[in-house]
């Protein structure tokens, strides 16, 4: 199967081996996968913030880049959700637009689900741990997979010791410009998620969406937390043996 790989701006800048994971990942499992050059940002900040028309502008581009391809896979749920759920509306009034907008979010898939559903990989078959593990659910991922969906991809059958933090589904408090339009709620909300995460006692957290990860990681390095985070592709890499080079 030929797959497109849409890297997202904060995997390619901050996170490159989560990037890295994703590819060797799905060739591991017989993805031929490209990475068409010209991409650039979804529009999702621009869309977030309000300015609908310059998201016009780069949700067109992305359309045009991106429809050669049959199968898009993507590690995060937000940028998906923003071609998924938000390119067709944002064009409504261009017929020919969010005809081409709707195709594309049809052939659209976040990396976990894609595995899982169109690959047919049982993930949590495949991971191993060394140490319990929790999870992060970005608030982004609803209406693409549900925080019972992360946590069946985490565990089957005891194998990993998954310590589920109390409500789930807090926020993190990032929200892409949130964050910046009003730090000193996004800082509450982030010290909230925090101390959820580090009340399960687990050093490791999984967490799929790197605006997220951006936000805990520097929250936890300002408080001093043990906390690590890192992306399902990469515990499914390192589980399958394929990032030794890349520690």
């Amino acid at each position: 199967m030929d797959v497109a790989l849409f890297i997202t701006c904060l995997t390619d800048s901050f996170f490159p081996r989560a990037g890295e994971a994703v590819v060797r990942v799905l060739r591991h499992f017989g993805c031929r996968v490209q990475f068409p050059a010209g991409q650039t940002c979804c529009g999702q900040p621009a869309y977030n913030s309000g300015f609908h028309d310059e998201a016009r502008v780069l949700a067109r581009r992305m359309i045009e880049i991106f429809e050669p391809y049959e199968t898009i896979v993507s590690p995060s749920a937000s940028c998906v959700a923003m071609v998924k759920q938000h390119f067709a509306p944002l064009l409504a009034d261009e017929p020919a637009w969010r005809s081409r907008a709707e195709r594309l979010a049809e052939r659209t898939h976040e990396f976990a689900t894609f595995l899982v559903d169109r690959l047919n990989v049982d993930i949590a078959g495949l991971l191993r741990f060394d140490e319990p593990v929790t999870f992060h659910y970005p608030c982004h991922a609803r209406g693409i997979y549900g925080a019972e969906d992360l946590q069946r991809w985490l565990t089957r059958d005891g194998q990993v010791n998954l310590r589920l933090p109390q409500h789930v589904d807090c926020c993190c408090g990032f929200g892409g410009m949130f964050a910046v339009d009003y730090p000193e709620i996004s800082t509450a909300m982030l010290n909230d998620k925090l101390d959820l995460l580090a009340a399960t006692g687990a050093r490791l957290v999984i967490c799929n969406e790197g605006g997220c990860t951006l936000q805990m990681a520097g929250g936890a390095r300002r408080r001093g937390l043990p906390l690590r985070f890192k992306h399902i592709a990469e515990c499914v890499a390192d589980s399958l043996g394929l990032m030794k080079d890349r520690p």
